[in-house]
């Protein structure tokens, strides 16, 4: 898949790390998806990283994975996304795993429908 072209420059990941598009547009399949990504920025412009930290760990999960499942199955790229993004938080100190961990948990236990 190409990068895209104009606009802001971290939409232009790199062909290996791109984000899902139709007719230039980024797709996102479900609500969280959207917010990952919108998180991804925000905290960037936030100053608790650089757009380029970011996509190298993209790159480096993005590796890890596909080392993991050659046949390539099950792949879901915003999942990808979102472990980068929290390794990259963890690694920087800016959460600690265990954090990560207990937040994640509580969020999953809540019922359907209940998830922003």
């Amino acid at each position: 898949m190409a990068p895209q072209q104009g606009g802001d420059a971290r939409l232009r990941l790199g062909a290996e790390v791109a984000p899902p598009t139709e007719n230039g547009e980024l797709v996102f399949g479900a609500p969280w998806e959207a917010r990952v990504f919108a998180l991804a920025h925000h905290l960037c412009d936030a100053g608790l990283y650089n757009w380029d930290e970011f996509r190298e760990a993209l790159i480096a999960e993005i590796a890890q994975w596909d080392a993991a499942h050659p046949k390539g199955e099950g792949y879901v790229y915003y999942e990808r996304f979102q472990a980068a993004l929290e390794a990259l938080l963890v690694n920087r100190g800016v959460v600690s795993l265990g954090a990560l961990e207990a937040e994640t948990a509580k969020l999953a236990a809540r019922p359907h429908g209940h998830d922003h």
